[in-house]
Formats: C-alpha cells, structure tokens, sequence
C-alpha cells in the first residue's frame, strides 16, 4: 500500500486528503478514493508542482495538487505591480 496526499487551494483556504492506494495506482484512482474530481474551477494536476495527468502513476509519499485557472496572465500582473511601485512615494 501507499499513501498519497491530495490538495486543493484557493485564496486563504485549502483542502486537504490523504489516502491509501495500491501499488501501481494513477492520479485518476488517487482522485476517485478522495472523492474528488476535476470540474470547471480545477483545470490542471500536478505532482509536487510538476504537471502531470489522470494517467500519472503515483508513488508512496507523493503531493497531488488539483490546479486552478490563472485568473491573471503573469506578465499582466507584473506590470500593474511595478506601476503600482511607481505612483508610491
């Protein structure tokens, strides 16, 4: 048997789970033990922030973490924080 930790997160709140699966088991079955599946607000998987899929073979120790949609571009957001900086004192 091995044990596997499942995480959702959203702004200032987390779920969390943790079950035991047979060797040789994938993200999907980890998910299905959980209860949980991917909807509309969880668009991605990873495994210990590597992207990864329902197929992904899990191991003994291994963090699943279902992943939001970015709600801002990353380039966006680091321009209007540096603007931001610049009105400052």
């Amino acid at each position: 048997m091995i044990r596997v930790e499942l995480v959702k997160a959203w702004p200032r709140r987390h779920r969390m789970a943790t079950v035991e699966l047979a060797e040789g088991s994938t993200v999907g079955d980890a998910l299905a033990a959980a209860g949980w599946v991917l909807d509309a607000e969880f668009v991605g998987l990873a495994v210990f922030g590597q992207a990864t899929t329902l197929a992904t073979a899990v191991r003994d120790g291994d963090r699943v973490e279902l992943l939001r949609g970015l709600q801002l571009d990353p380039k966006q957001a680091r321009r209007l924080r540096a603007e931001r900086a610049k009105t400052k004192p």
